[in-house]
């Protein structure tokens, strides 16, 4: 299973990547913003992203938007975690096409239980 992290804080993408090899996926990529991500998921297959939403150059909803555009990738799950816990949040990150939330912080457990949820859909 290969995951592109996406997600301007380096301390984050690590946190993020070292909850991912502890559960068992080693394949993962990064990205500093959307932009970034964009040229990442052109470089390669992906099978999961995991999204923040604050970031430069390109939010997380801006580069939700764009992964839904592009049909070579747009079936990919998205999975935003975030710091943004508004319900109203919440809601315009699923209409942009994100499938699942996690609220930062959050736990190894609360990511796996995400990830399972997203890839059985």
């Amino acid at each position: 299973m290969r995951f592109l992290v996406v997600d301007d804080s380096s301390t984050m993408r690590r946190i993020i990547i070292n909850t991912l090899h502890e559960l068992g996926h080693q394949d993962c990529q990064e990205a500093e913003n959307g932009t970034e991500g964009l040229q990442r998921l052109d470089a390669g297959p992906v099978d999961v992203i995991i999204t923040d939403w604050n970031m430069p150059e390109m939010s997380g909803i801006e580069f939700i938007k764009a992964v839904r555009s592009l049909a070579p990738v747009k079936h990919i799950p998205l999975l935003m975690v975030t710091t943004n816990a508004a319900k109203d949040d919440i809601v315009e990150a699923l209409e942009a096409g994100v499938n699942s939330y996690v609220v930062k912080p959050f736990t190894p457990d609360t990511i796996k239980a995400k990830i399972e949820a997203v890839l059985s859909r």
